[in-house]
């Protein structure tokens, strides 16, 4: 049995980077369920923008552990599994935990409030890390108080801030984030790098982003199309940056539909977009860098190519790593 808060709280922050990046606007958000004998019922995230929360998702697969009510698996909409808990928990959730690393949400948007759903399950102990900054969603904390549940408040906080940065950034401002692949070796050119799975993962971000950034000359070598294809998603924005604005106009990039593309010499475009990722290797990063927030690379189990980004004495603050596909994944800061 384990018994340590922290670890519960570490099962939901690892689960929430996996879609770091994919929940514009929403935050990444992950939630732990704790049974009575300290055994992890379930280990859920919030997915994407509209859908249901990480608290509501982590419920159902718990309550299906518990049930084994196969009829709530195929409910999709948050009102949905919502309605159906209320309905048939039968107070299975009084002896359980709930660790969660951002506040529950206290308002009914797009989806139900999580934090008087969690009230009515009866469930009578919440972790959490970050609280919510957003005037909408706030004193999530306080619904469950006045509900007869102890609320345990800042539980591995500064790794649940790091988490939640982005969503506080855009909300204001603009969060930009770099990513690269490379091999083993460090190399960044030669063709494709990292596997189907993690070129998907790219994918589904530029679903979600408004603006893609790319340098004029890896535009003029590579042709390429830079949309969302591998997930059916819609193309970004589009930012070359280059000095030359003369471009092979028959580029796929520049035939895609519903985007803008823009050919700049700066980053002055940035101040119009809330959600930017820029994609590049050596010369972009050393260009771009004091623009980024967090860094984020793919390392694939391969030799190869010749072009390293090894160019200068940067330090990096790891944020999270992880292996879901047949690479690592690495979210990062700079430190300093």
């Amino acid at each position: 049995m384990v018994t340590d808060n922290n670890f519960f709280m570490k099962l939901a922050l690892d689960e929430a980077w996996k879609y770091q990046g994919l929940t514009y606007p929403n935050p990444a958000v992950g939630c732990c369920i704790v049974g009575s004998n300290g055994e992890v019922l379930a280990v859920e995230a919030h997915r994407r923008a509209g859908e249901a929360h990480a608290e509501v998702n982590a419920l159902k697969s718990a309550y299906y552990k518990l049930t084994q009510d196969s009829y709530i698996l195929a409910l999709e909409s948050s009102v949905d599994i919502h309605t159906h808990l209320l309905s048939n928990h039968n107070n299975l959730f009084n002896n359980a935990k709930l660790y969660t690393t951002l506040e529950p949400c206290s308002h009914f948007g797009k989806t139900p409030s999580c934090a008087s759903l969690i009230s009515q399950l009866g469930i009578k102990e919440v972790y959490v890390g970050s609280y919510d900054s957003n005037p909408e969603a706030e004193n999530g904390n306080m619904i469950l108080s006045k509900n007869n549940c102890i609320v345990y408040t800042e539980l591995l906080k500064e790794e649940c801030d790091l988490l939640l940065e982005p969503f506080n950034k855009w909300r204001n401002e603009s969060f930009v984030f770099f990513k690269w692949a490379q091999r083993l070796n460090g190399t960044t050119d030669g063709g494709e790098i990292s596997s189907l799975e993690s070129r998907k993962n790219v994918h589904a971000m530029r679903d979600v982003c408004d603006l893609l950034v790319i340098g004029g000359n890896t535009v003029r070598i590579d042709r390429p199309t830079l949309d969302a294809r591998l997930v059916g998603g819609k193309a970004p924005d589009i930012l070359i940056l280059s000095r030359e604005k003369d471009f092979d106009s028959t580029i796929p990039l520049f035939k895609t539909p519903n985007r803008k593309v823009f050919i700049e010499n700066d980053f002055t475009k940035l101040n119009e977009y809330k959600n930017i990722m820029i994609e590049g290797t050596s010369s972009m990063y050393e260009l771009s860098k004091e623009y980024v927030d967090y860094f984020l690379c793919y390392i694939a189990p391969k030799f190869g190519g010749s072009d390293i980004i090894n160019k200068n004495n940067d330090k990096f603050q790891f944020l999270n790593i992880q292996k879901e596909t047949q690479d690592i994944i690495m979210w990062m800061k700079k430190e300093g």
